[in-house]
């Protein structure tokens, strides 16, 4: 079931920021995260969040991103760098520049798939950053 309407076209997804796709995908991987820990642990809500920090963080998305880059498809590895090389003015304090450029290209790939509807795809890239 869709919740929310994604309206717009193939075209006019290919051709935003791929920050925005980041933004999206910020959005999307940490619901997925944060669903997961509900759904497989018996934690409360505090530890949740910090157990949720482990993935979600600039690092670990980073590693993650290097870890499934050899199951991505050809368009998919050029959504990443697309994302990895796109101008971001913002960085936290917290997090090194490579893994935050890394973080973003991983946030970029699950919000271009989610986007585009390839929510098997999306599930499936998913489910890898569990295992």
């Amino acid at each position: 079931m869709e919740i929310i309407e994604r309206k717009k076209d193939l075209n006019e997804i290919k051709m935003l920021s791929p920050i925005t796709w980041a933004y999206i995908g910020d959005c999307i991987y940490e619901l997925y995260i944060r669903t997961y820990l509900i759904n497989e642990t018996r934690l409360k809500p505090h530890n949740m969040h910090v157990e949720a920090t482990k993935y979600v963080k600039a690092k670990a998305q980073a590693d993650i991103l290097k870890k499934i880059s050899d199951n991505l498809t050809e368009e998919e590895k050029d959504i990443v760098r697309r994302g990895r090389n796109a101008e971001n003015h913002h960085l936290p304090k917290n997090a090194d520049p490579e893994d935050y450029m890394y973080a973003t290209a991983f946030e970029a790939l699950i919000g271009y798939l989610y986007l585009i509807k390839q929510d098997d795809r999306l599930k499936e890239i998913l489910n890898m950053t569990i295992e």
